[in-house]
């Protein structure tokens, strides 16, 4: 049975830019004409809410998928947003890795509900928490690529090292075909010294890694999950969503789906 392409956002550092990130791709890539399935595996939710998800009124999140092994028809909602879908996150899901502990292939468990959704999406964006926890290698294990959004300063560029390693890692144990995508720079300022060192540091050892597109530090964008939508609802006409929509497009270019841009 056919699946999603899945990709995860990963970074072991948090403040990044991570869930953003994977929220406004998300949107965009389904306006855009593709059936996405978005997998809050963060036990914050932060990308449930930002796709105006209530926690409160969630009844399957993804705890059960990892726990329960539970069905697609139960898990996904449907957003208010064209295309989009979401298995949401509560904070519930903090537990699930120490009742994972003792459960046969438990680094699988995501991979298998992906797999049972089938055709019914094109893409599949998974957010992972900022660690490398269980709820990470699982989102590692299921997905075909991996997307780091990061910001140009020199303690995440030690953390871009140490996540290299663990994808490494989870490749060798759990899923030799994980590649990665991309480097995605956020919160970018080009006035600042500090940004064009580190980005001068990422280019000599991930050049062929980094995307083109960087996403530039604005307002509207840290103001838009407190409305429950994604830049592209939000504001559509500003630069950060112009970023964003480069940015899916190189994405969706690099791994052959259809909407971007030739």
């Amino acid at each position: 049975m056919p699946k999603p392409y899945v990709i995860a956002f990963a970074n072991q550092k948090g403040g990044v830019g991570k869930t953003t990130s994977c929220v406004n791709i998300a949107s965009i890539a389904a306006e855009k004409g593709l059936r996405v399935l978005l997998v809050d595996s963060d036990p914050q939710g932060n990308s449930t809410s930002g796709v105006g998800i209530r926690k409160r009124g969630i009844s399957h999140s993804a705890y059960d998928v990892l726990i329960d092994e539970a069905d697609p028809a139960d898990c996904v909602v449907k957003t208010a947003f064209k295309n989009l879908s979401v298995v949401p996150s509560t904070l519930e899901l903090a537990g699930a890795e120490i009742e994972l502990l003792d459960t046969e292939r438990r680094e699988r468990r995501m991979a298998s509900f992906l797999e049972k959704c089938g055709d019914d999406f094109d893409l599949a964006v998974i957010d992972c928490p900022p660690s490398l926890s269980l709820l990470t290698v699982n989102a590692l294990t299921a997905a075909d690529s991996v997307v780091i959004p990061m910001q140009c300063e020199y303690y995440a560029l030690e953390g871009l090292i140490q996540l290299m390693l663990s994808i490494r890692r989870v490749k060798e144990l759990y899923n030799p075909s994980l590649t990665v995508l991309g480097i995605l720079i956020t919160m970018y300022n080009g006035r600042l010294t500090l940004t064009s060192a580190v980005l001068d540091e990422i280019k000599k050892h991930y050049a062929d890694k980094l995307f083109k597109t960087v996403i530039p530090r604005a307002v509207r964008l840290t103001e838009a999950p407190g409305f429950g939508e994604p830049i592209n609802y939000h504001d559509r006409y500003s630069k950060a969503c112009e970023a964003y929509a480069a940015a899916t497009d190189e994405i969706l270019s690099r791994i052959g789906l259809p909407g971007a841009k030739a």
